[in-house]
């Protein structure tokens, strides 16, 4: 009876020459029909030639990693009639690609901060602060008798029109109820009376400026 037999061996073996490597192999058996070929009376004689034959190939594949292991090779590939041999090492095999870590980055974005701008050094200087017409507008009284004050709020006239002589003068002797000035509030003229009867020592406003209540306006000595 003739046997074709069909062999393809791969094997994967790492660097190390005492590892034992043990191949794997797969194995096809025709049998093809021949014409003058007479059935055979024993049935185990064509399992017996198949089992044979595959003890006979792992020996050889077995010289051949014992080689391939011993010396620098990393694949040796044998070719044999109907069979092929391939022997890789471990080295030889592709290597999956290596994973890349993922890093979580956290972009913060640039603030932006705007220089100071330098002063000009020509700058001109800035005119003292002006006090408060009330304030420039009020003398402190002298005299330590009590000042007649402002009932309101508006602007303090002596005379009664632009052209005219002043109500009262430093000196002059007034009475209770005597017209002194004119306070301007809300286009009013409002006519300020002496609250008693005396001399006037003092006059602490000034002509045509803004008064506020409390402020005061003459010093009158009884």
């Amino acid at each position: 009876m003739l046997l074709a037999l069909s062999f393809f061996f791969k094997v994967g073996v790492d660097g190390s020459s005492n590892a034992d490597s043990t191949p794997s192999f797969q194995s096809e058996v025709v049998a093809p029909e021949a014409k003058d070929a007479k059935p055979s009376n024993d049935p185990s004689s064509g399992a017996l030639a198949t089992e044979e034959s595959i003890s006979e190939f792992i020996a050889q594949v077995s010289s051949l990693v014992k080689l391939v292991d011993s010396r620098d090779i990393v694949e040796l590939e044998l070719k044999q009639l109907d069979c092929e041999i391939l022997i890789r090492k471990r080295d030889a095999l592709p290597q999956p690609p290596p994973s890349t870590p993922v890093t979580s980055t956290h972009s913060h974005a640039p603030l932006a901060v705007s220089p100071a701008q330098p002063a000009p050094a020509n700058a001109p200087s800035l005119p003292p602060t002006a006090p408060s017409s009330s304030t420039s507008a009020v003398k402190s009284a002298k005299s330590s008798l009590p000042p007649l004050k402002c009932p309101m709020a508006g602007t303090f006239y002596r005379s009664p029109g632009p052209s005219e002589p002043p109500f009262v003068k430093i000196g002059d002797k007034v009475q209770k109820g005597q017209v002194l000035c004119i306070i301007e509030a809300m286009k009013l003229m409002n006519e300020i009376e002496a609250d008693q009867s005396g001399t006037i020592v003092e006059i602490v406003a000034e002509d045509g400026k803004p008064v506020s209540v409390d402020t005061p306006l003459f010093v009158i000595e009884p």
